[in-house]
């Protein structure tokens, strides 16, 4: 039986929300049949009503096939436990529905071969964090069971430093700053992810780097790590990130006269420090601003 709170909301987002997918993926399985009320088939716009009885036949996903693929890597330091890479914007992390190849766990499937930490299962060998698709910059791989716990343990203890450089719209009241605010899912849109009260601790701190008129190059520093944080922080206190047209960027004058230098969002990470895993000496890697990022700042100056 439905809850109080869901009486006359409609019967596409009671399963998105319920199976914390997309509104589009829950109207697939709806109009597939997947999902009764009461036992029988109703459309996607239905209102629930007291004593609904909602069932869900969620089909089984689809097995993902890995494959390795020969595709370049920017390897920026490796030995027998860590591999770290400069990931360029585009290339997703691990395969999913909709992205099984081309991802960096493929290309490291082929580099690597069987030197790849177990613990995250089939799909995500090695992989201990992540970036966005269209967030290029660097991130370090394990490549045995023992690095991915130690450099996990640290990651949960917030013991690896992750500096990201994004151009945002607008300028912040101060040259320094934290945003701390509660991110989770989005309450309508599940693909995205919002400030949500009752979410999970997020916090990043932010320092101006260089203003342009309407226009900041800024450096962010993750003490979290949720999912789309900063993009979500920047959006949320008024300063969208170029080029994220998901979380309110891509609106200026100044980005649509440079869509060709903008693929997703301007956010690069830039530097990464940790203790190795297995000596605890401190490494610290920084890699340079991708081309595109630095024509833009190229712009920026002249206007």
């Amino acid at each position: 039986m439905i809850s109080p709170e869901n009486i006359k909301k409609r019967l596409d987002l009671y399963v998105s929300e319920a199976l914390e997918i997309t509104r589009s993926s829950a109207q697939i399985l709806i109009e597939t049949g997947c999902v009764t009320v009461n036992g029988k088939t109703e459309a996607k716009n239905y209102r629930l009503r007291e004593n609904d009885e909602i069932v869900i036949d969620e089909p089984e996903p689809k097995e993902i096939s890995l494959a390795p693929e020969n595709i370049p890597l920017n390897i920026v330091y490796e030995d027998n436990d860590i591999i770290v890479i400069n990931k360029p914007s585009g290339m997703v992390v691990h395969p999913a529905n909709g992205n099984e190849s081309g991802t960096l766990v493929n290309a490291l499937l082929y580099h690597c071969k069987d030197s790849l930490s177990g613990i995250n299962g089939v799909i995500r060998p090695g992989i201990v964090h992540r970036i966005d698709k269209d967030t290029s910059g660097l991130l370090v791989v394990a490549k045995n069971d023992e690095a991915h716990v130690f450099l996990s343990s640290l990651l949960k203890d917030h013991g690896i430093k992750r500096v990201y450089h994004a151009i945002i719209t607008g300028h912040f009241k101060e040259n320094s700053g934290t945003v701390n605010a509660p991110i989770a899912r989005h309450p309508i849109d599940r693909k995205k992810m919002a400030v949500v009260k009752g979410g999970k601790e997020a916090i990043t701190h932010y320092e101006v780097i260089c203003e342009y008129p309407s226009f900041t190059h800024a450096k962010m520093v993750l003490e979290t790590g949720r999912t789309h944080q900063i993009r979500v922080h920047m959006s949320h206190i008024g300063h969208p990130i170029i080029g994220d047209t998901v979380y309110g960027g891509g609106k200026t004058n100044f980005e649509k006269a440079n869509s060709s230098l903008l693929d997703g969002q301007i956010l690069h990470a830039k530097v990464l420090s940790f203790p190795h895993p297995k000596t605890k000496e401190i490494m610290t890697f920084e890699c340079e601003l991708p081309d595109n990022f630095k024509k833009l700042i190229e712009k920026l100056e002249k206007i």
